[in-house]
């Protein structure tokens, strides 16, 4: 802005030394005029600029600030999340059996060591919303599929009859609110049967979605 009312006064020295023969003194002086509107119109707009830009400057800083307290959210969420497959080498035959729990061997993730591969159950270590997912594989001799129990009580299953087409595949999934401690597992059918191998057709897997406070 300074130099342009540096500008502005230079412009008018300028008239004030032309030379004879420029024209009147109402032409000088309307000429004088349209330049300095001129001159104010451009100080008028870069002040405006000025205003946008410091929006603009802060905006970014409350983006900036948002941004900041996202990550800090993110860091400080429980990270839960595991994958596993029933045979951790061979083949391997499930059932039928008294204790049909099914235990998944083979782990491929564990992250927040909520998945026991000794016992087949995974227990809630936070209170919240979490994702779980099966697959099963079997033979036509038994009847194939798997139960999803949640505290002893059945919530989703796969289920197939023996046939005459030599093997059967399925799968199923579940969104379920748990509690911190909350237990869940698979299950075989009565008289049910799986099949697993190094393919890993039989599996388990689940995540927490997002963390709640559950009374």
């Amino acid at each position: 802005m300074m130099e342009l009312r540096a500008l502005l006064f230079f412009t008018f020295l300028g008239f004030l030394f032309l030379k004879p023969g420029f024209g009147n003194i109402h032409e000088l002086l309307k000429a004088q005029e349209r330049s300095r509107k001129s001159l104010e119109d451009k100080v008028d707009h870069i002040g405006a600029c000025h205003k946008d830009v410091e929006a603009l400057k802060e905006r970014l800083n409350v983006t900036v600030d948002e941004v900041d307290r996202l990550k800090k959210d993110n860091k400080d969420l429980p990270k839960i999340a595991f994958s596993a497959s029933l045979s951790n080498s061979g083949e391997i035959y499930q059932g039928p059996s008294t204790n049909k729990t099914l235990i998944y061997k083979r782990v491929f993730s564990n992250t927040g060591g909520g998945y026991d591969q000794h016992t087949g159950i995974f227990t809630a270590p936070v209170s919240g919303l979490y994702y779980f997912s099966f697959s099963t594989y079997g033979y036509n001799t038994h009847v194939t599929g798997a139960i999803l129990v949640k505290n002893g009580i059945l919530q989703i299953s796969t289920y197939d009859f023996p046939s005459n087409d030599g093997s059967d595949s399925s799968s199923n999934s579940v969104v379920l609110q748990l509690h911190a401690g909350d237990a869940v597992h698979m299950e075989l059918w009565t008289d049910g049967r799986v099949f697993d191998n190094q393919n890993a057709h039989t599996t388990f897997s689940g995540f927490l979605i997002f963390p709640q406070q559950l009374k």
